[in-house]
């Protein structure tokens, strides 16, 4: 009953079972505002990113496997009654590490583990995704409460942080910040923001205040009272009107909620911390009062919208393993693909390891010429799958190597999320390459594309190896053609609108 022992065994338990659950649960409110979204989008290259992202949560949550790829580092956030009764004795990190260990090898649903440690020297992975990041503090009661939530890199990655003139306009900063983050962040998505405190204040409360609901039209219909809701207000219309829209496509919509905190700080500061969030926003919070674990509610599928053929991803279809000049020639920024053939996978690792290659004169394991290669660390295979949730990361990583490996290999297609830097568009344009996005947030749905995959090279990189896969209408948009145009340009610049 309530008021009873807190056990580290509830505690435990009520955190592994919460970082299985937001690996293939988005939150009610979440799905609510994305399918809003998809409504109000008029762009139909974003309206089919937006799409594939509500038919990717629904299978994720009908089988219980990841929404993402990048199921993220562990976050939980813990406020502990200061009359709670407990019986632990062990710390928190402790318990909260062992719980994110137990949770990221369930054998049923096995998560990626993406934390590496030793950052500054071998940034060997953990291989469990420990330690999880935790907050906590102390506050009245006997309950402890806990928010836990996913966070994936690619979003986390575009955080920035500035300390402005007392004077300065926070909602100029956090416009003007956001216009120049680009797509990697995988909007539409959250915008956390702190204000005030000090350094360290101002970036817990951005990551705090994103696991808030997603409430921004009950707040347009009552009426801003204080200044952090006039504030989120304004952000919401003036980001909007970005035209960034759903992978940057280009559209109406490129945030759902615009969360803000705020605390007391010094006169002469005002250090503001913005935190987004991506398509896979995932976190969920409960209660532990000495009842027992945490009961955590099972979303009703109903919530999801029924897209039917709607929601099935069309457009022309390339056969990879027969490319030609001409044919790569043809295609057009915003139009959709549906590939099938043969590709290859590498990220950085990989990508670090064939242009030394290829600066010492050796030969590459795999031979590249005409093919694709796709940015992708999968999660592990479960059952009979072939592979598991297997979405883009980010390709400007991939920059520097671009023009190398281009130059070297004769690689004509290259897959991954957001934009292409100044550098890699040049490399592209004069080799007659081309740059392909998949949707950010859709990984279990592009997994299901994949019909063979088996590791090639360098095994040693785990989720970083280079496989070679097979896919059957896999979906994805032309993002930079033969020419050096990119949707990322020419998409929010059509769409971007004044407030």
């Amino acid at each position: 009953m309530a008021g009873g022992i807190i056990t580290e065994a509830e505690f435990i338990d009520s955190v592994a079972d919460a970082l299985q659950y937001v690996s293939y649960y988005h939150s009610p409110d979440f799905i609510s505002a994305m399918a809003r979204a998809l409504d109000t989008e008029q762009n139909e290259a974003a309206r089919n990113a937006i799409r594939q992202i509500l038919v990717n949560s629904r299978m994720a949550a009908t089988h219980h496997r990841p929404i993402c790829q990048d199921t993220g580092s562990a976050n939980v956030f813990v406020e502990v009654g200061v009359q709670a009764r407990t019986d632990w004795t062990r710390s928190l990190q402790d318990m909260a590490d062992e719980a994110t260990r137990r949770a990221y090898a369930f054998e049923r649903n096995p998560l990626r583990a993406s934390v590496v440690a030793d950052p500054l020297g071998a940034r060997k992975n953990t291989g469990d995704n420990t330690p999880c990041m935790l907050q906590t503090e102390l506050v009245a009661g006997n309950r402890i409460s806990v928010t836990v939530s996913a966070k994936g890199g690619g979003s986390e990655n575009k955080t920035k942080f500035a300390v402005l003139n007392p004077s300065d306009s926070v909602a100029d900063w956090v416009v003007e910040t956001v216009r120049k983050l680009g797509a990697g962040w995988c909007p539409p998505g959250m915008i956390g923001i702190g204000v005030g405190g000090s350094v360290d204040k101002a970036m817990a409360m951005a990551k705090k205040v994103l696991n808030e609901p997603v409430d921004i039209f009950d707040l347009q219909a009552r009426g801003a009272v204080t200044s952090e809701e006039k504030l989120r207000l304004e952000l919401f219309d003036r980001l909007n009107a970005l035209g960034i829209g759903a992978q940057g496509l280009g559209g109406l919509v490129s945030v759902l909620d615009v969360k803000v905190a705020s605390f007391p700080t010094h006169a002469a500061s005002l250090p503001v911390a913005l935190i987004p969030n991506c398509a896979a926003t995932r976190h969920v919070h409960f209660t532990l009062d000495g009842s027992g674990p945490a009961d955590l509610p099972v979303p009703d599928l109903a919530l999801w919208p029924d897209l039917g053929a709607e929601g099935l991803p069309t457009g022309r279809r390339i056969d990879l393993d027969s490319l030609d000049d001409a044919l790569l020639a043809s295609l057009t920024p915003g139009e959709t693909l549906l590939l099938s053939g043969t590709l290859y996978t590498g990220r950085d690792a990989a990508h670090r390891r064939m242009v030394q290659a290829i600066d010492a004169g050796e030969a590459l394991p795999v031979d590249l010429a005409g093919k694709a290669i796709y940015y992708v660390g999968p999660v592990d295979a479960v059952g009979d799958e072939v592979i598991g949730p297997a979405g883009p990361t980010t390709a400007t990583r991939m920059d520097k190597f671009t023009a190398p490996l281009l130059a070297a290999t004769g690689l004509k297609v290259m897959i991954g999320k957001a934009e292409r830097g100044p550098e890699a568009i040049a490399a592209i344009r004069l080799h007659g390459a081309v740059y392909l996005i998949a949707v950010g947030g859709a990984a279990y749905l592009v997994s299901k594309a994949i019909r063979k995959a088996a590791p090639v090279a360098y095994q040693d990189l785990g989720m970083e190896a280079i496989y070679e896969i097979t896919v059957e209408d896999m979906p994805v948009t032309v993002a930079v053609d033969t020419a050096g145009n990119s949707i990322h340009e020419i998409g929010p610049r059509r769409w971007a609108r004044a407030v």
